[in-house]
């Protein structure tokens, strides 16, 4: 159930608001129902406000997932049927009575519940609809079968989700990457304001004198300052199974930050049971995403044995596997290409998803087998993403959430 109730500030229509016990009653009376079969419980009755953002829920959650109910004697009573007006007016209303937030979580239900995606195909509902990553997620799912007339009003609403999520990302990628950079480029003969004083320190032990309580620094650990020429290469390799479209969006926002970093090479390879390289349109994450194709299997094994072949510098090269690794080609090949990888320098990285969302489903004997060649899975958070890509860069341990697997 939403909680879409207790997040309405509109008392029209509910009288006794003020009422701690009364709120209470009427938020329950929300969050329940209707009256039918025997009531709810609460006694409560609404009017206005209230019963209007009674019937927008009701139209959702009052029923089974995929219809309305029907009143003895055959009446439908709730329901939003395959009516595009009736539908576009129910997304104005729960836009008029909820947060944004929660009005992306009904949009979400509905789809899934209701059998909406179909209604997505015409222009006049995407304008109505709240943008965001899953309904860009749920878009691209539908890019084969959208028809003209509606794919430059999708494109503009992908694009919308993708400015605010690179206004949101951009900055503190390339500034925490940025630093990566320069730490990784150390010079054994630094300047005194270039002086990395806690490697230099540690580099040092040996050399502390007990009676001055110091460290003589023999050697001094600097940080270098990254040129405009390449340093690092980094190879995104993305699942673009139906259940990872937010991963993909989110690492096609990435895809595009790192691409604009003279520093980095980055390649970024999509795959089902077949590889695209999408590398040429990572100018415009975009272009990007209504490259990718959401749904169908997984070949993990075929899309690393790509990647590996396109790896000219094994020590300066980090791939990551973006993935929930149920994998449909040949396990024992996947495995060997990461260790393989592995052997030879490369910084190997593994997504379950790239995600704002919780504890992804994912093949727990492969996430197993990779975290036994050094190559731990977990779900990353775009805020963590950053941080994680520098721990790569400067081949230091990943700062893996507590709740990793």
């Amino acid at each position: 159930m939403t909680t879409a109730t207790t997040e309405s500030t509109d008392t029209t229509g509910t009288a006794g608001a003020a009422d701690p016990a009364a709120e209470r009653l009427r938020r329950w009376r929300l969050v329940l129902g209707g009256e039918r079969d025997g009531g709810d419980g609460t006694g409560r009755t609404l009017a206005g406000t209230d019963a209007a953002m009674d019937r927008t829920l009701e139209a959702l959650y009052g029923g089974r997932p995929g219809a309305g109910r029907e009143r003895a004697g055959g009446q439908r009573e709730a329901g939003l049927g395959g009516s595009a007006p009736r539908v576009a007016r129910w997304l104005g209303d729960i836009r008029t009575y909820f947060p944004a937030s929660v009005v992306q979580v009904m949009q979400r239900d509905a789809i899934d519940r209701l059998g909406l995606s179909a209604l997505l195909l015409e222009p006049e509902m995407l304008e109505a609809v709240e943008a965001d990553v899953h309904l860009v997620g749920t878009l691209l799912s539908l890019n084969k079968a959208m028809p003209e007339t509606t794919k430059e009003t999708a494109r503009a609403v992908v694009r919308k989700v993708v400015q605010e999520l690179e206004k949101r990302l951009t900055t503190r990628t390339r500034a925490t990457l940025s630093g990566a950079l320069d730490r990784s480029a150390r010079v054994s003969r630094p300047r005194h304001r270039d002086i990395d004083w806690d490697r230099t320190i540690r580099a040092n032990l040996k050399n502390y004198l007990p009676e001055y309580r110091t460290v003589v620094p023999e050697r001094l650990v600097g940080y270098g300052r990254a040129s405009q020429s390449v340093r690092k290469e980094v190879i995104l390799c993305i699942d673009q199974s139906g259940s990872m479209a937010p991963s993909v969006v989110y690492a096609s926002v990435f895809g595009a930050v790192l691409a604009s970093m003279r520093a980095l090479d980055t390649r970024l390879v999509v795959f089902d049971t077949a590889v695209v390289d999408l590398t040429e349109q990572l100018t415009d994450p975009v272009d990007v995403l209504f490259g990718t194709q959401l749904g169908g299997g997984t070949d993990i094994n075929r899309a690393l044995a790509y990647c590996q072949s396109r790896i000219t510098r094994p020590a300066e090269t980090v791939v990551v596997l973006i993935s929930d690794l149920y994998e449909g080609g040949i396990r024992d090949g996947m495995l060997k290409r990461v260790a393989a990888m592995k052997a030879s320098g490369v910084q190997f990285v593994t997504l379950l998803a790239l995600s704002d969302e919780g504890a992804p489903a994912y093949d727990r004997d492969h996430a197993a087998a990779l975290a036994a060649l050094g190559a731990p899975a977990f779900a990353c958070t775009p805020d963590l993403f950053p941080d994680v890509m520098a721990a790569a860069l400067e081949k230091r341990p990943l700062p893996i959430p507590d709740t990793a697997a």
